[in-house]
C-alpha cells in the first residue's frame, strides 16, 4: 500500500473515531439530502454515464464516506472523481474508492478538510462516478456505509434519496428488429 494510501487511511479512522467518541448526536436542523444524478439517465447500451454524488442543504460538512452499489450485468465502474462541494472549505484529503466490478460495488469513497477550519453548508457535487453501459435494464443506486460528520466531529443527520437508472439497447437494436419483423411479414404475405 502506497504511504500516502495508508495515512489516508489513518486520517479517515481517526475522523470516524471522533465521530464515535462525540456520541454521534445528530444535527439539530433538517437532515440533509444525498442523493445521485446520472447524465444521461436513461442510458445507452454501449454508452459511458456520468453520475454526480449530490448533498443538499448541509450545514458545516468536514468530513463524509459513502458506499455505491450498483448492478454488475447493467454498469461497470470506471472511475471515481473528487467533486468541488468539500474543496470550497480548504484543502482535502479525498479517498476515491475501490471499484469491485463483479459485486458491483464502489466502497468507501471519502473526502474530509484538513487542519482546524469551519465546515462548508451548502449544496454541491462530493463525488463524480463513470460507469460504462454494459446491459439493458434498471439498476439500483444504493449508499451504504454512509457517515457525515462537521467540524466538532458531531455525526450530521442526512437522508438518502436514491434513483435508479435505466439502460436501453442502442437505437440500431430497434432498427434491426424492426428490419427483421417487416421482412417475416413479407415473407408470410408471398406465402399467402
Amino acid at each position: 500500500m502506497k504511504s500516502w494510501q495508508a495515512w489516508n487511511k489513518r486520517l479517515l479512522i481517526a475522523l470516524v473515531l471522533g465521530a464515535a467518541s462525540a456520541g454521534m448526536s445528530a444535527a439539530a436542523s433538517a437532515a440533509a439530502v444525498l442523493s445521485v444524478s446520472a447524465s444521461p439517465n436513461p442510458a445507452v447500451v454501449g454508452s459511458t454515464v456520468d453520475l454526480s454524488i449530490l448533498i443538499d442543504d448541509v450545514d458545516d460538512l468536514y468530513g463524509y464516506q459513502f458506499s455505491l452499489a450498483f448492478d454488475p450485468t447493467v454498469l461497470r465502474a470506471t472511475a471515481v472523481t473528487e467533486g468541488d462541494f468539500l474543496a470550497g472549505g480548504g484543502n482535502t484529503s479525498p479517498g476515491l474508492g475501490n471499484i469491485d466490478n463483479a459485486t458491483g460495488a464502489v466502497s468507501y469513497v471519502y473526502n474530509l478538510l484538513l487542519g482546524p477550519a469551519a465546515g462548508v453548508s451548502g449544496s454541491g457535487t462530493l463525488a463524480h462516478i463513470r460507469f460504462d453501459v454494459i446491459g439493458v435494464g434498471s439498476t439500483p443506486l444504493t449508499f451504504g456505509d454512509a457517515l457525515f460528520v462537521d467540524s466538532r466531529d458531531a455525526a450530521i443527520d442526512v437522508r438518502i434519496d436514491s434513483t435508479p437508472l435505466q439502460a436501453v439497447p442502442e437505437p440500431a437494436t430497434y432498427l434491426m428488429m424492426g428490419a427483421g419483423l417487416l421482412g417475416l411479414a413479407a415473407l408470410r404475405r408471398r406465402a399467402l
